[in-house]
């Protein structure tokens, strides 16, 4: 008797293990941000651009495609505005610039009509950022590894905590649906500060 069975070899990826497998958190503290962006001044001699793309991604909640699709037609230095174009149908918004943003932004100005270029001027891509994360991190000595969405949730975490309300921050973020943005109000260790007082 002769074995029939067809013998096709699954080929398929093993399943990517849930997040926190891989960190035991989302989200960045101030001073791992601050460590962060110090670490990226300090790599290379592109530390400039990159310690203002942490910043900016971490400040206005960029997702990687809209940090470097970021353009000088975006942004007012002058009157200290950014005007953000969000990915994924969100909610186009103007942030303000603040002296730390303007700060880093002005040194990048350039020939080319993006904000973040490589030494040929040509666009950075994601795949760029999130390698230049992942390094800087390891270089910032942080104690897990990095991807740059965590600065996005790092900036709506930050904002809650600081007591920014539900549908404010969900503009700031862009988000359409408050849901997207429950999750950073949820872990605002003063949400319930005034609970229960004696």
């Amino acid at each position: 008797m002769t074995d029939t069975t067809p013998m096709a070899e699954n080929r398929t990826l093993p399943r990517r293990q849930p997040n926190a497998a891989y960190r035991q958190r989302e989200y960045l503290t101030e001073s791992e941000v601050e460590r962060l962006i110090e670490a990226a001044r300090k790599r290379g001699r592109n530390g400039p651009r990159d310690s203002a793309a942490i910043l900016l991604a971490y400040r206005h909640g960029l997702r990687a495609a809209e940090l470097c699709s970021l353009r000088w037609s975006q942004i007012d230095l002058k009157h200290g505005r950014l005007h953000v174009n969000r990915a994924k149908g969100g909610i186009e918004s103007v942030h303000p610039l603040h002296g730390p943003e303007l700060r880093a932004l002005r040194p990048l100005q350039g020939k080319s009509p993006y904000v973040f270029t490589t030494e040929a001027g040509t666009p950075v891509t994601t795949a760029w950022f999130l390698r230049m994360v992942q390094r800087t991190g390891r270089a910032a000595k942080l104690p897990f590894p990095l991807h740059p969405h965590m600065l996005r949730h790092t900036c709506g975490y930050k904002l809650a905590n600081d007591g920014h309300d539900t549908r404010s921050l969900a503009h700031y973020l862009g988000h359409r649906n408050l849901q997207s943005t429950a999750r950073y109000t949820a872990l605002a260790p003063d949400r319930f500060a005034r609970f229960w007082q004696d």
